[in-house]
């Protein structure tokens, strides 16, 4: 059974920075499909950024390329999400999230994720 704890949220100001990790434990796979997804309430979940771990392929959701970097370190089992030129509209709980699988042509569906961490939150304030 895999575990994802995130860790890194917090208050920013606009114009930013903050980098997010999850750190995974229990792993049974050499490689995972990882995201970083994001929740306000009353909304749906959103996909900020996926990857797959085995080809390095990765995806960005449209409010955040160009800002935002996903990556992964297989050593230290850790992922991370590099924010800059933050905005208010960044402000969310943010959630990482794997699969054991190499990759799918929809990599950041949340659907397709069964392991998701408890969330962090990121508040980002003018």
């Amino acid at each position: 059974q895999l575990q994802l704890v995130e860790s890194g949220g917090g208050l920013a100001q606009v114009g930013g920075s903050l980098r997010l990790s999850c750190s995974a434990s229990g792993s049974t796979s050499d490689y995972y499909v990882v995201g970083w997804f994001r929740q306000v309430p009353g909304k749906e979940r959103e996909a900020v950024s996926c990857m797959s771990t085995l080809y390095g392929t990765t995806k960005y959701g449209a409010s955040v390329k160009g800002r935002f970097t996903i990556s992964g370190d297989d050593a230290r089992r850790t992922m991370y999400l590099q924010m800059t030129d933050l905005k208010p509209e960044d402000t969310a709980v943010y959630f990482c999230a794997a699969r054991a699988e190499a990759t799918v042509p929809d990599m950041c569906a949340p659907s397709f994720y069964n392991y998701w961490g408890q969330g962090t939150q990121v508040t980002v304030t003018s």
